[in-house]
């Protein structure tokens, strides 16, 4: 297994998005950050399972695009904060697309409900034609 280096805090690193291999990168990444900033092995699962869900549908339904991601500080709380970014099709119902179960391929329909669920703060920002910014962080307890 291949270990992502330490970023420093403040610090982003971007990758990209345009293969499967990109996206087991994207998850390396992020498990590595995730232990950099010391969340628990259960949040640590939460981010690493929410990232690698947001970087494929960054490359399946955003036909690719970008990962960035570093350590985040915020009154003192550490934590980890991943922005998915691609210029695809954008969402056309964001509500329908956040609703658990619906999908628009032949996945199961968690992605973004999911990844959700599974970070303490989600923003996403889409429009159609233009693409689609997913950002989320996981702080520490």
């Amino acid at each position: 297994m291949i270990t992502a280096p330490a970023v420093p805090e403040g610090e982003q690193q971007t990758l990209p998005i345009a293969s499967n291999d990109d996206v087991v990168r994207a998850r390396q990444l992020v498990r590595t950050l995730a232990q950099q900033c010391k969340l628990s092995l259960v949040d640590q699962t939460k981010l690493v399972t929410a990232a690698s869900e947001l970087a494929r549908n960054t490359l399946v339904h955003g036909n690719g695009g970008t990962m960035r991601v570093g350590l985040v500080d915020k009154g003192g709380r550490r934590g980890v904060s991943a922005v998915f970014q691609d210029t695809g099709p954008g969402i056309p119902d964001l509500e329908l697309a956040l609703t658990d179960g619906w999908t628009s391929g032949g996945g199961m329909g968690l992605g973004l409900s999911g990844a959700r669920r599974l970070t303490d703060e989600f923003a996403i920002d889409t429009e159609v034609g233009r693409g689609t910014v997913v950002t989320v962080v996981k702080w520490t307890r």
